[in-house]
């Protein structure tokens, strides 16, 4: 008996507009909202209403034991709420249900865990939240963007509070072991790691409707025949993807959706269960630890090269989270909203020579021009809030000095609460 673990990502990132040079200083609008408006749009007429609808149909015929959990970006949730408030009217649906979990990770599916902690450690606070107000649901198992995972930001993750975290299959980090078992940080045994299985998880995202694959036409039964074929040993199998596998890149027509519906069904005829992420690390105890001193993913090379990997990508990089702790300080919403939105992993990953996944420029150097122009201006405007006169150690130390300020006012805050409703208790 396996149990299988099914998990989707939603992101979409804002596009930036066209932005030329003679615009810096005179115009902060970075967006081109009837691009992003219709690229939402088509994936939620295409991918995400029909898929929301399938998986609850999954649920109910199942009586509640097809079980599978989300992670969405906040940017991607912000989109939803503004053009396609209906996507979120149905997760709150799934949420209902009581067989869906909603996972934690980076507010604007950022590279901040590796670039910036405190950045960092703030999203995913912020995420928290967003996911708690819009789903009533607080997230307890972590999964960074593009599941970037290394043992520092594990460390980081486990400080933040969370026992699991989502990893991917990476073989300089597995060596010989089966992804389809739980496993531990390397030196913080509490943080429990789930490792994605990368074969089965792109048949289904990216080889399903390829007629050149020699398992086409993949079918329900066969799928889970291949899973009952596993060592009898392992005892979970994890199968992430992005959500806009059904129905975008899979379309409709090429039978994904009645593919999805009939997992359920062969699994538990097969004796297999379903389970959320943070039901299998109670579930199961972990086998051995993971080591991995460097940052990995789930794209390119398994590495951060898609973001990072040339000289253009390093550039716009270095000179965004260089004024980091000036916008930490500032109080200006508009500034840190656009601060939040130009960190998205998408902006760099345009600018890639060899992997401009979902790119709407013409080259890299297109990308990179484009984004400069945009940073150029909004450096601007950080510099008119904070100037690049005061030195960043001064910077720290005041922001240190904020923060724990805010600390410890929501400490008392929390303090005095308690003390009200003990006294409304004794009353």
């Amino acid at each position: 008996m396996k149990n299988i673990c099914f998990y989707f990502e939603i992101h979409q990132p804002l596009r930036l507009r066209r932005y030329r040079f003679f615009e810096i200083g005179q115009d902060h609008y970075y967006f081109d909202d009837f691009q992003t408006e219709d690229r939402i749009r088509g994936m939620v007429e295409q991918a995400y209403l029909p898929a929301i609808r399938t998986i609850a149909e999954m649920i109910r015929s199942s009586n509640g034991k097809f079980k599978c959990s989300f992670s969405i970006s906040g940017v991607a949730m912000e989109q939803l709420e503004q053009y396609a408030p209906e996507v979120i009217d149905g997760f709150r649906d799934l949420a209902k249900t009581g067989s869906v979990e909603f996972l934690a990770e980076p507010y604007a599916h950022s590279l901040a865990s590796v670039y910036n902690r405190s950045e960092f450690e703030q999203q995913v606070k912020l995420h928290s939240k967003k996911i708690e107000a819009l789903f009533e649901k607080k997230p307890t198992v972590f999964r960074n963007s593009e599941l970037i995972y290394s043992d520092e930001i594990g460390e980081i993750v486990s400080a933040l509070g969370f026992k699991t975290m989502l990893i991917e299959e990476v073989k300089y980090v597995m060596g010989w072991k089966s992804p389809n078992f739980v496993y531990n940080h390397s030196y913080i045994p509490k943080l429990k790691l789930l490792v994605r299985n990368n074969k089965l998880s792109d048949d289904i995202a990216f080889r399903f409707s390829d007629h050149s694959w020699s398992d086409f036409p993949l079918s329900a039964e066969k799928f889970i025949r291949w899973i009952s074929e596993l060592p009898k040993s392992d005892p979970v199998v994890n199968l992430w993807m992005g959500f806009e596998a059904f129905g975008f890149y899979q379309r409709a027509e090429s039978g994904i959706f009645e593919f999805l519906k009939a997992l359920p069904y062969h699994a538990m005829e097969q004796g297999h269960s379903f389970a959320l992420p943070s039901e299998i690390t109670k579930k199961f105890d972990s086998v051995d630890s993971l080591t991995s001193p460097y940052p990995n993913s789930w794209s390119g090379e398994k590495d951060l090269s898609v973001w990072n990997g040339n000289d253009l990508q390093q550039e716009a990089l270095n000179k965004l989270y260089a004024v980091s702790e000036r916008v930490h300080l500032c109080k200006d919403a508009p500034l840190k909203n656009d601060w939040l939105k130009l960190q998205t992993t998408d902006n760099f990953r345009y600018m890639s020579h060899f992997d401009a996944f979902g790119t709407h420029y013409t080259s890299p150097y297109e990308a990179f021009t484009n984004y400069m122009n945009v940073l150029a201006d909004f450096l601007d405007r950080v510099d008119a809030q904070y100037p690049t006169t005061i030195e960043n150690e001064e910077l720290n130390e005041l922001l240190k000095t904020i923060i724990s300020q805010e600390n410890e006012i929501a400490t008392l805050e929390e303090e005095l609460k308690k003390a009200r409703a003990r006294k409304k208790k004794e009353e």
